[in-house]
């Protein structure tokens, strides 16, 4: 496949000089998007942008995120091991009280939300002794081309004071994490207004703080179902913009990914040694795409991905996901401030501790949330990720890549393949070309030994996969 003008072909140069001058700069423009395919027949891309992806974005409302963080410290204690059986406090109230937001949400898009309690007991550990019930509420927005494919949005519950195991005293959990299932809401109330290929599960999980229960059971729960997980966005404390460091800072988040797969066996480690992919998992890639849609489509925002699974011998809810085997990152504010977080309410020494209402930035936290929105938009519109990605060119001038070609059942959406390729130092994708609807490609003169490469799909209307890197270490 080669690059090429419409006007190259013209049989009358006089006629292509006349073409040239009267269709000026739009045609050239024009025809330099045009390619030929294998077969002659001219390609054309499909859209660069995702319009609706802006529209989206700007539904996300503040105060709507911080009307829910207001109801969700209202519940006194969201603790795991809290009350069960109040309507106003604990934990019970708190997961009722989401169930149905939810339904409320559902109603308004004509039932288009399936909604669950997803539980199971734990007893016998650390943090959670005698025999409790962790309840996770989720909800789905099923496909409509390819409905078992699933992007899905988490937040916490749950809540906590200083000693882990107070389930008792007042532990408002306003950024930690009200913030995280009030985004979790407001994605799905503007989703929910569209249609999508592929479906989207929005989660509130519980037992964050006691273990990252609830989390292992709804990874579980999504292997019993069968569930093509293709990547959870965990998002925990997506709020507060005034740091412990002294930094206010409301226009860049962080986003943690794994660097190698959790699942992986020492079979694939060993080719993943002579072939590349460190920093090449599919949860890394589903943060760069994160990266690429937000700073793409929301106005002042940086996204600083962070080439860890979580913050330093920390960790979030979906690290349970990634020990399942599915892609996986954590969307969270920069600079925290760790007065705010595990503490009982109190003040000493003129210093305030806390994690209560004061402390929420609503407009931070909706620019959080829409970049959750975007993505799971982006991947819920998109074709299916490309699977059974391989590559060869050792001792060659040019590089060849291929992929399994997609079921037509589920990609009916599907335009073509974008092929990427970039330095091995570079953080991001730095270049691309569209090669069709194809499931093989040969890039010249790229020698395979200077890059690393991948492959998205793209439908339609322009919305594209995360890229997948080549082997079982990029996998999806």
């Amino acid at each position: 496949m080669r690059g090429v003008s419409i006007l190259d072909h013209s049989t009358d140069p006089f006629l292509a000089k006349q073409l040239k001058r009267y269709l000026g700069r739009s045609f050239a423009a024009l025809s330099a998007t045009v390619v030929l395919s294998a077969h002659g027949e001219a390609l054309v891309p499909p859209p660069s942008e995702v319009p609706k992806l802006y529209d989206i974005a700007e539904a996300v409302s503040a105060d709507r995120i911080y009307s829910d963080i207001e109801t969700l410290v209202g519940f006194g204690t969201r603790h795991t091991l809290s009350d069960t059986t109040s309507k106003t406090t604990g934990i019970g109230a708190a997961r009722s009280w989401i169930y149905q937001e939810f339904e409320t949400i559902s109603k308004a898009c004509g039932g288009c939300l399936e909604i669950h309690y997803v539980s199971d007991f734990v007893e016998g550990e650390t943090r959670i002794p005698n025999k409790t019930e962790v309840v996770s509420v989720v909800a789905i927005q099923r496909g409509v081309v390819d409905p078992n494919r699933m992007i899905m949005m988490s937040g916490d519950i749950d809540s906590r004071v200083s000693d882990v195991m107070n389930a008792t005293d007042i532990s408002p959990g306003a950024n930690d994490n009200a913030s995280g299932v009030a985004g979790v809401l407001e994605a799905a109330r503007v989703l929910s207004q569209y249609k999508f290929a592929g479906s989207i599960a929005y989660a509130a999980l519980a037992g964050e703080e006691q273990g990252l229960f609830g989390g292992k059971i709804v990874a579980q729960y999504a292997k019993d179902q069968q569930w093509q997980l293709v990547g959870i966005l965990n998002n925990d404390m997506i709020s507060n913009i005034e740091g412990i460091d002294g930094v206010i800072d409301n226009s860049t988040v962080r986003v943690f990914s794994e660097g190698t797969r959790a699942v992986e066996t020492p079979e694939e480690a060993n080719l993943r040694r002579f072939t590349g992919g460190e920093v090449d998992s599919p949860s890394r890639n589903l943060a760069r795409y994160v990266k690429s849609l937000g700073e793409k489509y929301i106005a002042n925002l940086n996204v600083m991905m962070v080439y860890r699974l979580d913050r330093f011998r920390r960790g979030g809810h979906h690290r349970p996901f990634n020990e399942a085997g599915f892609p996986g990152v954590r969307i969270m504010e920069t600079h925290e401030h760790y007065d705010r977080q595990h503490q009982d309410l109190r003040t000493e020494n003129g210093v305030v501790y806390g994690d209560t209402i004061d402390g929420v930035n609503a407009g931070y936290a909706a620019k959080l949330t829409a970049l959750n929105a975007i993505t799971m938009a982006g991947i819920a519109a998109a074709p299916p990720i490309p699977q059974g990605v391989a590559i060869e060119g050792a001792v060659s001038p040019s590089t060849k890549i291929q992929w399994q070609e997609a079921d037509k059942k589920t990609a009916k959406n599907l335009a073509g393949y974008k092929v990427y390729w970039r330095l091995t130092t570079e953080p991001t994708w730095t270049h691309s070309r569209y090669v069709g609807n194809v499931n093989n490609f040969e890039l010249k003169n790229i020698v395979i030994d200077n890059y690393f490469f991948g492959v998205s799909a793209v439908s339609k209307d322009g919305s594209e996969t995360p890229v997948v890197f080549p082997g079982p270490a990029g996998a999806f």
